[in-house]
């Protein structure tokens, strides 16, 4: 009976920490969101690590918070309306994170389309914040 109840105190305390983590990160979706749709790219920048990277579909890897700023100011200029999902975090320690996650957006132009995709983003807590310290995504299921 004992070890039954220390198993399962084992598994309630690994479970709440990867159920705080993807709430902390779920806020941060929603900041990032918010701050897009309000142009504030600066906003956006400090939501990444200093030395983060993203992976943009068919582009070349950008590095640091202030190419990352230029970044998403130039992909406001084709797309908007974005909408986050965030289908699994997984704890990788006390200090980072693998999210998994969808995302809508719609083309600007003539002819806006609904475009739908994938992401991955590597979180890692630096002193109290959770920042992408990694963000790769592309189109499609």
């Amino acid at each position: 009976m004992r070890i039954m109840a220390l198993v399962i105190a084992i598994v309630i305390s690994s479970a709440a920490p990867a159920s705080a983590q993807k709430a902390e990160i779920d806020a941060i979706n929603a900041k990032w969101i918010e701050m897009f749709n309000k142009g504030d790219f600066s906003g956006i920048a400090s939501l990444y690590g200093s030395d983060a990277i993203a992976l943009p579909p068919g582009s070349a890897m950008v590095q640091g918070r202030a190419a990352i700023e230029v970044m998403w100011k130039g992909m406001a200029e084709q797309v908007g309306e974005p909408r986050l999902t965030t289908i699994d975090v997984k704890p990788l320690g006390p200090n980072a994170a693998r999210e998994i996650g969808t995302y809508m957006l719609k083309t600007k132009g003539p002819t806006p389309q609904e475009v739908s995709g994938k992401y991955v983003v590597v979180w890692e807590k630096v002193g109290n914040d959770w920042k992408l310290m990694t963000d790769i995504w592309n189109d499609g299921k």
